[in-house]
């Protein structure tokens, strides 16, 4: 998976860059740091008085002493406001390498200019480098349709002033995100459960995460018996036919903390027995963003090496298909953790498949020291109603106290990869509690998470009981921090599941947070 990679630049390369092999510079930053910067004075002199746009907007211009002759130049707009932060900057680099690569551009040197910015803007350079791969990144069936350097054509990114292990630690963090962007972003048929597993086998070879698949015949009814019931229409197609991936990270040292996540990944969604109607199937392919986050993640694990960190993850991809075997409300399942659950919906299935994955992980946590788990979902349309385009946290007793969704959001603000905070409530409890003596947990209501009040939060509370991540809150005698991350409404570019790009979220906030030295 070529993308393009992140290149050092020095200030010796950067005299010389007009006569280097970049082809185009851009250089962004806030109109007064643009004007005091040498090489656009000139420019400044020369274009002020008859092109307004010098300052205010992205122009390109032909210029001797850039690089192929192309200068961009790109104002990021103010700084300083209460609600400006970071993606100021990855909004400008993806304006300019548009610019660069409609130009004919393919080796772009990037300068960013942060002088006089608030100290909340010093991972600007980090965030305008992602930002541009996230503009130019097309779709993985494109890629396979036509010649893949040509509707990909940027082949290098040289970062001005930036390390050689900034770039590189940059190159980590990308490749993650490419590979959930090829995994979240691709048609229901290209990327069932059976291939997506495939393409993570792929992705990792020569690796050092280990790759497991477990399919039906692996007895996933027995092991996996929730996600089981939202395949069981699907095993009538083979091709459609469920599968977990276990990926393993052992570092060559002693951990000193263990990472653990399981990754919602309904590689399509019909609703099942509560179809989907009135257009509402349409971008369901892409309700398999967690597993995708999860596996990015992973990749990039891969690439850091953390040398202390151990890191286990859990994907369970599952169509969730409609017909005669279908799973249907008022059935009652028996969770992995033994835990009796009632169906009241099948359009919310996720979290029967996210619980039999943390029962899992739960079993292996309670072993280790320093351990969070997570899970990473497209969860509840509620999320993206409640926060818009913001992942959404929320914490269990344990990671609330230790402050660990705080503090993920807050490197996530430095970073461009901004979450928003929600509790775990009792009336979260309540809401999913049993109404007989038959079922020990209801997995839902019958209405749309987006019109349920604390329809984003209360799942939090099903998958706490049905996993028996319940029994390790503050008050037990092996408390286990649990976060789940909601990444509805952040997933996928300006909300749109059918057509938007990927985001690759919470890649980097998770990166930052605990594989950054």
């Amino acid at each position: 998976m070529p993308f393009p990679r992140a290149r050092h630049i020095d200030v010796a390369e950067q005299a010389q860059l007009a006569n280097s092999d970049y082809d185009a510079l851009i250089i962004i930053g806030e109109q007064q740091a643009l004007a005091r910067h040498l090489l656009l004075r000139e420019v400044w002199q020369q274009y002020q008085g008859h092109d307004a746009r010098v300052g205010k907007q992205a122009v390109l211009k032909q210029h001797s002493d850039a690089p192929g002759s192309r200068l961009i130049i790109v104002p990021t707009g103010p700084l300083e406001r209460d609600y400006d932060d970071v993606r100021r900057f990855a909004d400008a680099s993806a304006t300019g390498i548009k610019l660069a690569v409609d130009a004919g551009a393919s080796r772009v040197a990037l300068e960013v200019l942060t002088d006089g910015a608030p100290a909340h803007f010093a991972h600007a350079a980090e965030a305008a480098y992602l930002g541009a791969c996230q503009a130019i990144w097309q779709p993985l069936e494109a890629r396979e349709r036509f010649d893949e350097n040509v509707i990909e054509p940027v082949e290098w990114i040289g970062m001005v002033g930036m390390s050689a292990a900034q770039c590189e630690w940059l190159n980590s963090v990308e490749a993650g995100r490419r590979l959930a962007r090829d995994l979240c972003g691709t048609n229901p048929e290209r990327m069932s459960a059976i291939r997506f597993a495939e393409y993570c086998q792929q992705a990792f070879n020569g690796t050092p995460v280990k790759v497991e698949i477990i399919t039906p015949e692996d007895d996933l009814a027995k092991h996996y018996p929730m996600l089981f019931a939202v395949a069981r229409a699907s095993m009538a197609v083979e091709r459609h036919r469920p599968r977990v991936v276990r990926l393993t990270y052992t570092p060559p040292k002693k951990p000193l903390q263990s990472l653990m996540f399981a990754g919602k990944g309904i590689v399509y969604d019909t609703g099942g027995a509560d179809l989907k109607v009135n257009g509402h199937m349409a971008g369901m392919s892409r309700d398999k963003g967690g597993a995708a986050a999860v596996a990015g993640f992973m990749l990039t694990v891969a690439h850091l090496k953390p040398a202390q960190t151990e890191v286990i993850a859990e994907l369970g991809l599952v169509r969730n298909s409609i017909g005669s075997d279908a799973f249907v409300p008022d059935e009652i399942i028996r969770s992995h953790a033994g835990v009796d659950v009632r169906i009241g919906n099948t359009d919310a299935e996720g979290r029967l498949v996210l619980g039999d994955l943390l029962s899992h992980l739960r079993q292996q946590a309670v072993q280790k020291d320093n351990v969070e788990l997570f899970s990473v979902a497209t969860l509840t349309g509620h999320a993206a109603r409640a926060v818009g385009p913001y992942t959404a946290l929320v914490a269990n007793g344990p990671a609330h106290a230790q402050g660990k969704a705080t503090r993920l959001a807050a490197v996530g603000d430095l970073w461009g990869d901004p979450s928003e905070i929600s509790r775990s409530r009792r009336e979260d409890y309540s809401f999913v509690a049993p109404r007989t003596l038959a079922d020990d947990v209801i997995s839902s209501n019958n209405a749309a998470s987006a019109v349920t009040s604390r329809g984003h939060q209360f799942p939090m509370a099903f998958l706490a009981i049905a996993s028996g991540l319940d029994k390790h809150g503050i008050n037990s005698q092996v408390p286990l921090a649990y976060t789940h991350i909601d990444i509805a409404g952040s997933g996928v570019e300006g909300g749109d599941w059918q057509h938007g790009k990927p985001t690759a979220s919470p890649i980097v906030s998770l990166a930052a947070r605990y594989l950054k030295d």
